[in-house]
């Protein structure tokens, strides 16, 4: 019995924890705040993801800057990430900046429908997690090609 009312404290929490990221995202908004993808512009697979994010992200938060822009630059020396890989996506979410797979984990951690549940990952420590999206980053041109058209995107 009681390990049953743990099971249905700890579902509870963990539904209540993601109301509550929902109503800090709705917040977040309402101040006119967006949290910045930077992405590779170029690549098929990126634009894809961003055409995703954008049709997942029914609040709105997510705004896009290609990390070939000279708006990406500016962003990249303020938070003095100069050498970043441009097969790196980048969020800024409230002055932080998250890369790679911490990027992505906080990115689904925002959209819409069940794609939060992912975040659970971020206990997988991230020198397991970032090679895996090394790999993906890596080929990425190989296995899905460079992009043909431009995306459709929020831009900031």
């Amino acid at each position: 019995m009681i390990r049953n009312n743990f099971y249905l404290c700890s579902f509870n929490c963990q539904t209540m924890n993601l109301s509550l990221k929902r109503d800090r995202i709705s917040y977040d908004k309402k101040e006119g705040i967006n949290y910045i993808i930077l992405f590779d512009g170029t690549c098929k697979l990126c634009n894809n993801v961003v055409r995703f994010i954008t049709k997942n992200d029914s609040i709105g938060i997510f705004c896009f800057i290609p990390l070939e822009s000279e708006k990406a630059s500016e962003y990249l020396n303020r938070y003095n990430k100069k050498n970043v890989n441009k097969g790196s996506v980048l969020l800024i979410q409230n002055e932080k900046i998250f890369t790679k797979s911490n990027a992505v984990l906080h990115i689904l951690k925002c959209l819409d429908g069940l794609w939060p549940l992912f975040y659970v990952f971020i206990v997988v420590p991230a020198f397991i997690r970032d090679p895996v999206y090394d790999i993906i980053a890596k080929y990425r041109y190989r296995w899905f090609g460079p992009s043909t058209d431009s995306p459709d995107y929020r831009s900031c």
